[in-house]
């Protein structure tokens, strides 16, 4: 019995130091670098307290791309993740595979060759306010499908059985959405969620390609800004931005993690039974 305990122990490091010690070279220790390197001084090596920082948040341009991106996340994921929603409810009780198939054509199309046909079908609109959404649809047409795979996986957890006693029971479809789909899915949420935030970075692809380093105000995004950066090697700015940058996402992950996976109803229930029993006491 040892030998055998043993012997998995042994596999399992066997597949886990490996993914452990990659994690830390390629990962953990040029994030720990980046962080350091923003109290100092590039090139010189002197410590330089918050300097890099209060010369990044004074940048006009950082503050205009932080704004940018903000928008962008708050208007593209959401919407996203509903148009998304709503496909894979449709299609998930579709027998035919080709309508899944076509959802996901868009993900193998090249940031390039999307660039190209963009620049010629839309070319009126890279600039002013227009531009701002043609690229949140571009978000929207390349990641639905994606998204739509990973909503119809929490969908096919749900057993068929409880929508077989809702319908008995008279529930109609926006009512089996809402008091069924909807409530069995927080996992999904939060995942389809967190990924919406990390691919909506990836947008810049696509906006370097078709208004290059200076694009329209509207879509000048924190990506621009660290290009541009680098470019012209402000290392120093380029690690302090990329830390406050980081900061501010993980603010965001962390919102839509207690967001989708707190319990409102049991909260809301628990608070609506607090109130019950005052108005009882008072009596």
């Amino acid at each position: 019995m040892n030998k055998l305990v043993s012997r998995r122990t042994s596999e399992t490091a066997g597949f886990v130091i490996p993914g452990f010690v990659g994690v830390m070279i390629f990962v953990v220790i040029p994030l720990m670098d980046v962080f350091i390197s923003s109290f100092r001084h590039a090139g010189q090596g002197g410590f330089t307290g918050l300097q890099n920082y209060r010369a990044v948040w004074s940048n006009t341009a950082f503050r205009l791309a932080e704004g940018n991106s903000l928008r962008f996340e708050l208007v593209s994921v959401p919407l996203l993740m509903v148009i998304s929603l709503i496909v894979a409810i449709e299609v998930y009780g579709m027998k035919s595979n080709i309508v899944r198939f076509a959802f996901l054509i868009p993900l193998a199309i090249p940031s390039n060759s999307l660039a190209v046909v963009w620049r010629i079908l839309f070319a009126d609109l890279l600039s002013g306010n227009a531009v701002f959404w043609l690229f949140v649809g571009t978000f929207i047409f390349k990641n639905t499908g994606y998204n739509m795979l990973i909503w119809m996986s929490g969908l096919s957890a749900i057993p068929e059985t409880v929508y077989d006693a809702a319908r008995v029971d008279g529930a109609g479809r926006f009512t089996q959405t809402f008091k069924i789909t909807l409530p069995n899915m927080k996992r999904s949420f939060f995942i389809v969620a967190m990924l919406s935030v990390v691919n909506s970075l990836k947008i810049f692809r696509e906006q370097y390609l078709m208004a290059g380093s200076y694009p329209d105000m509207s879509i000048y995004q924190i990506q621009h800004t660290f290009n541009n950066w680098f470019e012209k090697l402000e290392i120093s700015k380029l690690t302090a931005g990329a830390v406050m940058t980081a900061v501010v996402f993980f603010g965001i992950i962390l919102a839509i993690r207690a967001l989708c996976l707190t319990d409102w109803h049991g909260i809301s229930a628990k608070y609506s039974r607090k109130i019950y029993q005052r108005g009882r006491g008072s009596k």
